[in-house]
């Protein structure tokens, strides 16, 4: 869902266009090839024009490519057209690499897992991924998409392979790979600059510094160099801080051991190897720097720079049988097996090997083609940012041209008409044009973004993509993982509910008595979910200390058991397991009697899978009479379990139970154990799906996740604002509705439903079966609402009455086989339960098609794709900055999401108001400038001077300073530029100054002391100064002045100016000197600014009133006529009659929502609709959670619990 796919270019020869595609991820890929006379025709154009012509085709790669080649089949290209899936436009050259005579033939994966001779290789280079032309295909293709994507049997059959590969291949594959680094190279300065330099307005620049050189306005013109050359060293400075920055990150290169020529064990730099090489991991660990399938042992890694998860993950052997029903011609896949890989950039913490061999894996991808690279990649080319507001920028500046180009012509005609000598025509009228477009905009425009980074740095939030900012501003929809991001990461053990196996006397299973204490003797079947409890985890000793999933540490430690992974010799420990060296746990010394054995061995481990929702090992004891009494205990999600169990062994209300304490926001974790008739060799064979079955039900673990402290307050802050908060997470759904409910995602004003499927049933047409009905609640008169009172107009059309939640099972079949009300569902489903990450990212991307800007809040678990798939991701995670997400919080809670939200909104505003003081300022200019063409005169250089330099650029420098508003405005700051009320804005203004300055210009020309300049013949001496001039200029002086004040805009989404000192301090300073200049001049100011002062200083005085007068309309303008009449009932109105007219241009989601209504009733034509289900007997049983609705009596409570960054 990367958005819609751009159309393919019409024309072109059969097999000139090819789509290269990798899940959401796609680029179109078309043929050209240059020809003899449009090269001539390209290179002599460029050279006649001087460069310009090449220049615009720099500007339009559309136009490029059809200048320079034609189209033809991508066999015979020699340049590739490209189009990737965010509409960016590329072209590159093909290369070649040919074999030379006598040499080593070139070699391409085949897909088959094996290579292929070619004479040649075709290629280009695309974001740091090569492409090469794979002929059978007849398109190009990555060629590690292909050889990491063998069949599963081709690396099954390698998993013995002890001698590793020939120094011939290895050179035949470094051809074709490359180099295994990760590198992010730094531009030159001098190539930094000059792309920065050919930006369209850069060039505008140096237009008009050559005019004013031209003109020997030389001061000015300097200035302006200085100001341009600061802003592009400026913008240099943060693209090569940000280069520096990642590579600091992601480069990575250490000493490797590989296995060689035979079995031979050699030691160099990782950047050495090429894939399918055997490498060795070294028992006290490292950092993986390629993506390789473990082949033998076992290993435990951190993965936290990829996820951002700390807890340890144990990777386990590609064993002959897979363990998944992935034998025969199924292919690897990176998701489904990465239980087998080693992912480049984790940390292997230990290893645990055969006996008296090392841990070996084999190299499947290196350098950028790996999941580091891709992340890294994901960086330096991230999805596209601000396109409207950059599209309406351009717009806007459109707009001023179109004004200057009124203005060009009017000089034009003054200049003809004073019979002006050419040149002074020709500078006059272009010099116009120079006045509309501000020399400091890229630096102004920049400030915002600025401030609010280093105002997040001092909140612990880092951003490495600080063009993000902007586009938080304009965030409506909120998507948070569950644990460790809305409750705890850690989870308090609430009870144990063993269950009685079938007996004489009970022909079904029986749940028993709640227990906290886990004491052998109480519990039913030799207290065998004990064992299982003790046994069936991925916990391991790191330096002596226990470590692994926190819920695991948890339960565990319950027990009282022991942990012991063994430190004598591989050889001596294992003598006993097939030289396999165990995990072993140990009872308490006083209940090693009642277990029959003072230590059970975990033979093997099944590791948790999110597809699959469980884990298992298998158990047995070193000192069992028999070899063969081996078990397996496993552990997973209630559904899992109860879909793997004899039924016979489940008591006849699990489901009542399950759901009982789902309800009330407990985490649950089923336990059930088979006995296996295996010995330790078989152990290490059995395929997964032969032992995960026929189990038997040992009871339910009962887990409390916590809802941390503040994540009711920043729910119902961004409930407030209006801004959608959505749950998605891993988790059970009722567990997941009930938290949703407490922390007020599901509101305690609406109803909420389950959108659930039955596997078993299907409809006449084949689909399954859909039902919804109504969770259960508490009384709503017992309850209030959280959200503010009254609603207006506006909120009440697009707010639905009820809420709909939806586990990740029934996503798959919605989107299999209802496609059709995806659109729907995704508009007013707000809880998203137990998703896969594949499925989160899709939520994600889903959402952004509905026209929602979406952030993602998670704190890296399984939450990788949705933080980049995201508009604004934020991770929560221990680093300073992590490549899975733009934003990292270092405070492990959601306070960081209005943080960024309210940061977000301010840059955004800053950007508005700068562009808009800068484009009024040069307007105001461009109005004085015209008066004096009036009568051939024109502000002096040093008065353009103090305007440009002192005044605007001085006040612009500190907009950005003024900090975000403390609380989220239930409306959103603007995203267009180009609106109703900027355009009003900026032309009521003109409009304003205008007038003012064409009053005191008639004014002055009336009073007894003004003397007409007297105008050359041929106009071709300096300009002259007059009193008209100087009026003019210092009733400007305060119209520029109380335009940073009318556009540094305060409440609801910036502090008031008063708390931006820099800013009040340069508006006082400014304000001073100009009623000096105005009022009190001294002989060297009038001499410096080369002005005619007015001679009296009661018109002076006079002049400094009208200001005043002037100031007060525009004032009065921005808050009668733009915030209020347009930014208040226009909008309001617009809006209103919008949702009314369901043709209108408003977001998708607001046109879902008016047109399936405000009851669940739109899925009836789906679902089917049950009734409201009863609440259920408690039966004594009391949860210490509540329903999530806030009690009057608590109300007052929970006011205070949110307390903002």
């Amino acid at each position: 869902m990367g958005g819609a796919a751009p159309e393919v270019r019409a024309g072109g020869p059969p097999g000139h266009h090819t789509r290269v595609q990798s899940g959401d991820i796609y680029m179109d890929i078309y043929g050209y090839r240059t020809t003899a006379m449009r090269n001539f025709v390209f290179y002599a154009l460029s050279f006649c024009t001087l460069g310009i012509f090449r220049l615009l085709l720099h500007w339009k790669e559309e136009w490029y490519i059809s200048m320079r080649a034609e189209k033809c089949t991508l066999e015979e290209a020699t340049i590739v057209y490209i189009i990737d899936e965010n509409h960016t436009i590329v072209y590159r050259s093909v290369q070649i690499i040919q074999q030379k005579a006598g040499g080593r033939p070139l070699i391409l994966p085949d897909g088959k897992g094996d290579y292929k001779e070619v004479p040649r290789i075709r290629f280009f280079t695309f974001r740091k991924m090569v492409y090469a032309w794979f002929e059978e295909d007849g398109k190009f293709m990555p060629p590690s998409s292909l050889d990491s994507t063998a069949p599963v049997k081709v690396f099954i059959d390698r998993m013995d392979d002890s001698a590793g590969l020939t120094t011939e291949k290895v050179d035949q594959r470094r051809i074709t790979y490359g180099k295994n680094i990760i590198e992010v190279k730094l531009k030159p300065i001098v190539v930094l600059l000059f792309k920065e330099a050919i930006t369209p307005f850069y060039i505008f620049q140096v237009l008009s510094v050559s005019l004013w050189y031209w003109d020997e306005y030389l001061y000015y013109a300097s200035v302006i160099v200085v100001i341009s050359v600061g802003s592009l060293a400026l913008d240099v400075y943060q693209t090569r801080a940000q280069e520096k920055k990642l590579r600091s990150m992601v480069h990575s290169t250490g000493e490797i051991t590989v296995l060689r020529d035979g079995g031979k064990l050699v030691t160099f730099d990782s950047s050495e190897v090429v894939p399918g090489d055997i490498i060795v991991i070294p028992k006290l660990g490292g950092v993986m720097h390629c993506d390789a399938i473990l082949m033998t042992g076992t290993v435990i890694v951190n993965e936290s720079m990829l996820t951002g998860e700390s807890v340890p993950v144990t990777k386990v052997a590609m064993t002959g049988i897979d363990e998944d029903n992935t034998t025969g011609d199924v292919r690897f896949d990176f998701e489904k097996h990465s239980k087998h890989i080693l992912f480049c950039g984790t940390q292997v913490l230990q290893t645990r090997f055969y006996g008296g061999h090392h841990v070996r894996a084999m190299v499947i991808r290196t350098a950028f083609s790996t999941t580091k690279g891709q992340l890294v990649r994901s960086i330096m080319y991230p999805k596209p940012v601000d396109i409207e507001f950059n599209r309406d920028l351009l717009r806007f500046v459109g707009f001023l041209c179109c004004i200057a180009s009124v203005g060009f012509a009017y000089t034009l005609g003054m200049m003809i008409h004073y019979h002006a000598a050419w040149k002074k025509t020709l500078i006059r009228s272009l010099d116009l044009i120079t006045c509309v477009v501000p020399p400091a905009l890229p630096a102004a425009m920049s400030v915002g973004i600025i401030n609010a980074n280093g105002r997040l740095r001092k909140k612990d939030i880092y951003c490495i993509s600080p063009s993000v900012i902007n586009t938080c501003g304009a965030i409506n929809a909120c998507c948070f993982d569950k644990t460790g991001t809305l409750t705890e990461d850690g989870l308090d053990f609430q009870t144990l509910r063993p269950v009685h196996p079938p007996s004489n006397s009970r022909k079904r299973a029986e749940f028993g008595e709640e227990t906290a204490a886990l004491v052998p003797s109480k519990m039913p079947n030799n207290a065998e979910i004990i064992k299982a409890i003790a046994a069936c985890h991925s916990l391991t000793r790191i330096e002596g200390v226990l470590q692994g999933d926190p819920l695991d540490l948890i339960v565990f430690n319950q027990t009282h058991w022991t942990l012991d992974e063994g430190n004598q010799s591989a050889e001596e420990e294992t003598s006993q397991f097939d030289q396999v060296q165990p995990t072993v746990v140990r009872p308490p010394q006083n209940d090693r009697d009642f277990y029959g054995a003072d230590e059970f061995a975990v033979v093997r481990q099944f590791t948790f899978s999110s597809a699959l929702q469980r884990m298992s090992v298998i158990v047995g004891s070193p000192n069992a009479v028999s070899q063969h009494e081996m078990t397996i205990y496993c552990k997973g999600s209630p559904e899992m379990i109860l879909s793997l169990c004899d039924p016979a062994t489940v008591p006849a209300d699990y489901l009542d139970h399950v759901n009982k304490y789902a309800q009330h926001g407990y985490r649950l974790i089923s336990v059930a154990s088979r006995r296996l008739d295996l010995n330790f060799a078989q152990a290490q064979k059995v395929p997964r799906q032969d032992v995960e079955a026929d189990l038997e039900l040992l009871g339910l673990v009962v887990m409390e996740n916590r809802v941390k402290p503040v994540t009711k307050g920043v729910i119902r802050q961004l409930n407030s604002a209006r801004i959608r908060t959505v749950m998605v997470t891993g988790d059970n759904l009722l567990t997941a509705m009930s938290v949703a409910r407490e922390c007020g995602i599901i509101r305690s004003d609406r109803k909420a439903y389950l959108l659930e499927h039955r596997p078993d049933s299907k409809t006449p047409d084949g689909r399954t079966v859909l039902t919804v009905k109504e969770n259960v609640s508490a009384d709503p008169d017992d309850f209030v609402d959280l959200s503010d009172g009254a609603e207006n107009e506006v909120e009440k059309m697009l707010t639905s009455n009820y809420q709909l939640s939806v586990a990740g099972g029934t996503f798959a079949v919605i989107t299999r086989e209802y496609p059709e009300i995806l659109d729907d569902l995704m508009a007013v489903c707000d809880v998203f339960a137990r998703m896969a990450p594949e499925q989160k990212q899709y939520l994600v991307n889903y959402l952004q098609t509905l026209e929602y800007t979406v952030s993602m809040c998670g704190d890296g678990a399984n939450d990788c794709a949705a933080l980049k798939a995201a508009h604004a991701g934020i991770s929560l995670s221990d680093a300073e900055a992590s490549i899975a997400a733009p934003f990292t919080s270092k405070v492990a809670d959601i306070r960081c999401v209005p943080t960024v939200i309210r940061e977000g909104r301010a840059a955004l505003v800053t950007s508005f108001g700068v562009f808009k003081y800068m484009a009024n300022y040069s307007i105001a200019q461009f109005t004085s400038v015209m008066l004096m063409y009036y009568r051939l005169t024109n502000l002096t250089d040093f008065q353009f001077l103090y305007i440009d330099l002192f005044l605007a650029t001085f006040i612009a420098l500190f907009f950005g300073n003024t900090g975000a508003c403390d609380y989220l405005a239930r409306i959103p700051p603007p995203t267009k530029l180009l609106s109703i009320a900027s355009v009003v804005s900026v032309v009521g203004q003109m409009a304003i100054y205008a007038a003012a300055q064409f009053f005191i210009y008639v004014w002055v020309t009336r009073q007894p002391w003004f003397f007409m300049n007297i105008l050359q013949e041929d106009y071709s001496d300096a300009d002259l100064r007059s009193h008209q001039g100087t009026a003019t200029w210092c009733l400007s002086l305060f119209q520029y002045i109380v335009l940073a004040f009318l556009y540094s805009k305060a409440a609801p989404y910036r502090q008031t100016i008063l708390n931006n000192k820099m800013l009040c301090f340069a508006i006082a300073l400014t304000t001073a000197v100009s009623l000096y200049i105005t009022l009190w001049p001294a002989g060297w100011v009038i001499s410096f600014l080369e002005y005619d002062p007015i001679p009296y200083f009661e018109d002076r005085l006079f002049v400094v009133v009208v200001s005043a007068a002037c100031c007060g309309v525009s004032y009065l303008f921005n808050k009668i006529v733009i915030e209020y009449l347009i930014l208040f009932r226009l909008e309001k109105w617009r809006k209103i009659r919008k949702l009314r007219d369901p043709t209108s241009t408003i977001p998708k989601w607001e046109r879902i929502i008016l047109r399936i209504g405000k009851d669940v009733s739109w899925l009836g034509k789906y679902a089917e609709i049950e009734g409201i289900a009863e609440k259920p007997k408690t039966n004594g049983f009391h949860p210490k959670f509540s329903t999530g609705k806030v009690r009057k009596s608590e109300l007052v409570d929970q006011i205070d619990e949110f307390t903002p960054l």
